[in-house]
């Protein structure tokens, strides 16, 4: 697995979450996130993440959608089922954006790396506020702070081929004995009827010390359980 990337996170990333930070210290009251994860458990940890990163700018998660001012859906696309079922949940969405225009939609994740999708997304999903990929996690909140921001319109970046492992994110966890640790994303095996490649890139492993202080983080937690994560861990 290949050791040769990149594994900070970038300048506007940062800065997005410090811009985010001020525009929602700003509120009159703490927005609330809901996040809907849609596959795989390497999908659960990356959504785990995003939690982390929105609560540590101020977003309050929430198990209800209806009471969220902002709506991330974090997409699969290695079964078809899976698209379907997100296309569902979007169209969805239509009414409660109409009722209130406040509320933003992000569509992240797999199905989102497929530029027919990202632009499906755009002409028959309007209402879509942000369109991001696998690699643009660490952007979501400048993303946000854009939208809340001065730009006040539809964000699109999807068509990022850089698959940059991103280190040091915050990560808010669902459950409370089981720690999902990734070890290496992507795959290079490019099997016909597989889109993974395409979706997650080539294989890009984390450092060793990244990992191990992951593992050191886990268990002072109090997780007594560790599930290591990769799209191709045996490689």
């Amino acid at each position: 697995m290949n050791e040769n990337r990149i594994y900070s996170a970038s300048t506007a990333a940062n800065n997005g979450v410090q811009r985010l930070t001020e525009i929602l210290a700003k509120m009159d009251s703490k927005p609330k996130c809901y996040i809907r994860t849609f596959g795989c458990q390497q999908n659960v940890s990356d959504s785990e993440r995003m939690a982390g990163m929105l609560e540590s700018c101020g977003y309050e998660v929430t198990e209800d959608s209806k009471e969220a001012e902002l709506i991330v859906f974090n997409t699969c696309a290695v079964r078809e089922h899976a698209e379907f079922r997100v296309f569902g949940n979007i169209g969805a969405m239509k009414k409660q954006k109409e009722d209130n225009p406040k509320l933003i939609i992000a569509v992240g994740g797999c199905m989102v790396q497929q530029a027919h999708v990202a632009e499906k997304l755009k002409k028959s999903y309007p209402y879509v506020d942000i369109i991001f990929n696998t690699n643009e996690i660490e952007r979501l909140c400048e993303h946000l702070a854009n939208r809340l921001g001065e730009h006040k319109k539809s964000i699109v970046a999807y068509s990022c081929r850089d698959f940059t492992l991103n280190e040091n994110l915050p990560v808010k966890r669902d459950r409370s004995f089981r720690a999902y640790v990734p070890i290496m994303y992507g795959c290079d095996n490019f099997c016909t009827y597989c889109v993974v490649p395409f979706v997650r890139g080539r294989e890009r492993s984390r450092r060793s010390e990244d990992i191990i202080n992951e593992f050191r983080a886990v268990v002072a937690a109090g997780y007594k359980d560790i599930m290591l994560l990769g799209q191709n861990v045996n490689s």
